[in-house]
């Protein structure tokens, strides 16, 4: 299996990535796309199927239609190994990491319905949808449902039911100008719409609901229009206030296993001082603070710190920074023992990884989003000094690709 989502197979010299499809399985597939040595394609027959396939729940999963989740054909337990496996190859030929410690993979507890958020784009002409998987290049007609890469949908099994039941009691299409709508639902049940406009006008709306909505714009504060401006989740022992456009992993259900993954691997004995960055509202930084000396936060989205200002207001161990996370880092005097790092998707700067050299950080814990980033900023880290010590798979979002992870990088002595 290919990072991606696509399973990997050789033909006449070649690599061919073919998605829904699982290792293992023999198929007769047609070219799509070819690039060098590296075709792409799509099945067409399933000759010897994997006693992993099972049948997809959606009807809106395959190629053509919905592109948010692309392993609904594959059985839970095979997944979680896939996921393993995905990650142990891009660490090894992305980052160089051979022999490297990985866990088995923290299973979600949740297989079905655990977002608490989705998503929405709009097409420009008053129609929503997920992103749709792009129909494949060589045929012809485009399938009647896939416009402008918007897949229109009647259900959805990923999202937390009562958040589906919710989207299903809107009547929302045929509003010119909605460029994004988000849907949330807190751990209480109050939920939330979050607009982004093509030209930042608020909609005229009629909606009979109890729910809050919200209008995103730019980078600063939300424009509140109904309700509340935030969200609240219930992880571990402590509440979290989100406000609108500040950023909350949807699989609340996982958020235990993940805190409880990250606090074993920074291993505090008491009294360290540890820095949060890319802290956004504060759920790491409010379970560490109970066994550490200090917690430096550090973000530069002013709404999240906001929350996360609100939300670590009774912990006097806390200190919160707003700023660019190489620009915080250049200008720390104290020793620190430890840093957190959850970057955003892209992963981390040449500068932030030089920055945290730098300070010689003895142990470094990096949450990862994509095993790609991971291994690539995990490289230059061991060009640094640092070296693997182990990664920890955890899986955020199943019956799709995407693998989350906690990797521990030490510094050699």
């Amino acid at each position: 299996m290919a990072h991606g989502g696509s399973a990997l197979g050789r033909h006449d010299g070649r690599t061919v990535f073919v998605p829904y499809t699982i290792p293992g399985e023999r198929i007769r597939a047609r070219i799509t796309a070819e690039k060098g040595r590296v075709a792409f394609a799509e099945g067409v027959t399933l000759l010897d199927a994997s006693a992993d396939r099972v049948f997809p729940r959606c009807p809106h999963f395959g190629p053509g239609k919905c592109g948010r989740c692309q392993w609904q054909h594959i059985d839970y337990a095979a997944q979680l190994l896939l996921k393993q496996d995905v990650l142990a190859d891009q660490l090894e030929r992305i980052g160089g990491f051979t022999d490297v410690d990985i866990r088995p993979i923290l299973a979600s507890p949740v297989e079905w319905g655990y977002n608490h958020h989705m998503t929405l784009l709009g097409d420009g002409a008053g129609r929503l949808g997920f992103p749709a998987s792009s129909p494949p290049p060589n045929r012809i007609r485009v399938p009647a449902t896939w416009r402008g890469g918007i897949f229109p949908i009647s259900e959805c099994h990923i999202i937390h039911p009562e958040l589906l039941a919710f989207y299903g009691a809107l009547e929302l299409d045929g509003i010119i100008g909605i460029e994004k709508l988000k849907l949330q639902i807190g751990t209480g049940g109050a939920p939330m719409l979050i607009l982004t406009m093509t030209n930042d006008d608020a909609p005229e709306l009629l909606l009979d609901l109890p729910a809050s909505v919200n209008l995103l714009v730019g980078d600063v504060e939300p424009v509140n229009l109904v309700g509340d401006l935030y969200t609240h989740y219930a992880v571990g022992g402590r509440d979290f206030r989100v406000m609108a456009g500040s950023y909350f992993r949807p699989n609340v259900a996982q958020l235990d296993n993940l805190v409880a993954a990250v606090l074993e691997a920074l291993d505090l004995r008491g009294g360290e001082a540890v820095l949060d960055l890319y802290g956004g509202v504060g759920v790491f930084s409010g379970y560490i603070a109970e066994r550490a000396g200090l917690v430096t936060l550090v973000d530069s989205y002013a709404p999240a710190l906001n929350d996360a200002d609100e939300n670590l207001s009774g912990l006097d161990n806390v200190d919160i920074l707003e700023g660019a996370v190489e620009d915080v880092l250049s200008e720390l005097d104290e020793p620190y023992h430890a840093a957190i790092i959850d970057p955003p998707p892209d992963g981390l700067s040449v500068e932030v990884v030089d920055r945290l050299a730098a300070l010689e950080l003895p142990r470094l814990v990096y949450v990862s989003g994509d095993p790609a980033t991971l291994a690539r900023d995990g490289k230059r880290l061991a060009a640094k000094g640092y070296r693997l010590a182990y990664a920890q798979p955890i899986d955020l979002a199943p019956q799709t690709y995407y693998v989350d992870a906690v990797a521990v990088f030490t510094m050699r002595k």
